[in-house]
C-alpha cells in the first residue's frame, strides 16, 4: 500500500513539474511545423513523380505511382542517356567544392586581417565586403559575363573565381563576427610562446573557425550546386562543361515540349548530394551562424 502511495506522489510531482508550454509557444510549434511541410513536400513531390509517365504527371501531378501510372525507373535512364548527366555532375562536383574552399579558405584570412588590424582602409574594406550583400546579382550580371570573356573566366577553374568574387561578402561578415568574439589574450599567449602571426592564425585561431567554417561551407555549397543564372551566362554555351541546373533545363526541347518525368529524376539525383552534405554538417550551422553575429 505504502508503495503504490508512493508511486502515485512520484507521479504527481513529475506532472506538476513538468513544463507547459504556452499559448505562443504553441503557435510557434504549430508554424515551424507548417514551416517543415512547406520545404519537404515539394521534395517529396519531386520524388514521387520521378516514377510517373509524363501524361500522368501533367494529369494527376499529386497522386501517388500506381501499377497504371508508374514507369519505374525509365524516367532515370532517359534522363541519363538524354542530358550527359555523368558529366555535368563531375563539373558541378569540381566547381562547388573548389569554390567552397577558395572562399572558406580566403575569406577566413581576410576577415582575421581586417578585424584584427585596426585602420580606416581596413574598415572601408569590411565594409565593401558588407555592401556586397544588399548588390542584387542583376546589377553587376552583364558587366561580370564582359569581365569574364576578356579575362579567360569562361572556364569551370574561372568559375571559382567569379563564385569567390560573389560569395566573399557574406562569408567575410561571419567570419569577422566569430573572430571578434576570440579574445586577443589567446593570442597574445600564443605569440608570447614564441608562435609567428602566420603560425598563431593556423595553429590557434583557424581550428577556433570550425563551426563559422562548416556553416560558410554548407551555405556556398548549396548555392553553388544549385546556381542555374552565372554558369548559364558564363559557360553555359560550351557543351564541354555544363552544369546540372543546365543539363538539366535542357530536357527542355526548343519548341516547349518537355520530358517532366526525366527532368524529376535528374531533379532527384542532383538533390540528394546537397542534402547530405547539408544533413552531415547542419550540426554546425545555428552554432557558427550564431557565433557570428556577435557585434563587436
Amino acid at each position: 500500500m505504502s508503495a503504490a502511495v508512493q508511486t502515485n506522489t512520484s507521479e504527481d510531482t513529475f506532472k506538476r513539474k513538468a513544463p507547459r508550454r504556452s499559448a505562443g509557444q504553441n503557435v510557434l510549434f504549430g508554424l515551424l511545423i507548417v514551416l517543415v511541410l512547406v520545404w519537404v513536400i515539394p521534395l517529396v513531390f519531386v520524388l514521387v513523380n520521378s516514377f510517373k509517365g509524363n501524361i500522368f504527371i501533367s494529369n494527376e501531378p499529386f497522386s501517388l505511382p500506381t501499377s497504371k501510372s508508374s514507369v519505374g525507373l525509365d524516367n532515370y535512364a532517359t534522363g541519363l542517356a538524354l542530358s550527359g548527366f555523368a558529366s555535368a555532375m563531375g563539373w558541378s562536383l569540381f566547381i562547388t567544392v573548389g569554390s567552397v574552399v577558395v572562399i572558406v579558405f580566403l575569406t577566413a584570412m581576410t576577415a582575421y586581417y581586417i578585424t584584427r588590424i585596426k585602420t580606416w582602409w581596413t574598415s572601408m574594406i569590411y565594409y565593401a565586403f558588407a555592401f556586397s550583400m544588399i548588390a542584387p546579382f542583376q546589377m553587376v550580371m552583364f558587366p561580370t559575363v564582359k569581365v569574364a570573356d576578356m579575362l579567360g573566366l569562361a572556364t569551370p577553374w574561372g568559375m571559382i573565381v567569379l563564385y569567390l568574387g560573389f560569395g566573399g561578402g557574406l562569408s567575410v561578415f561571419l567570419f569577422a563576427g566569430f573572430i571578434k568574439s576570440i579574445p586577443m589574450e589567446i593570442e597574445e599567449a600564443a605569440y608570447m610562446d614564441g608562435c609567428s602571426p602566420l603560425q598563431t592564425y593556423f595553429k590557434v585561431v583557424m581550428p577556433l573557425l570550425k563551426p563559422t567554417a562548416v556553416t560558410v561551407a554548407i551555405l556556398n555549397a548549396m548555392w553553388v550546386w544549385n546556381d542555374f543564372l552565372l554558369p548559364n551566362l558564363v559557360i553555359g554555351q560550351d557543351e564541354r562543361y555544363k552544369t546540372i541546373p543546365i543539363v538539366i533545363q535542357s530536357l527542355v526541347g526548343s519548341n516547349g515540349n518537355r520530358d517532366m518525368g526525366a527532368q524529376m529524376a535528374m531533379l532527384v539525383f542532383a538533390i540528394v548530394p546537397i542534402v547530405a552534405f547539408y544533413l552531415f554538417g547542419q550540426k554546425h550551422i545555428i552554432e557558427g551562424v550564431a557565433a557570428g553575429a556577435v557585434k563587436g
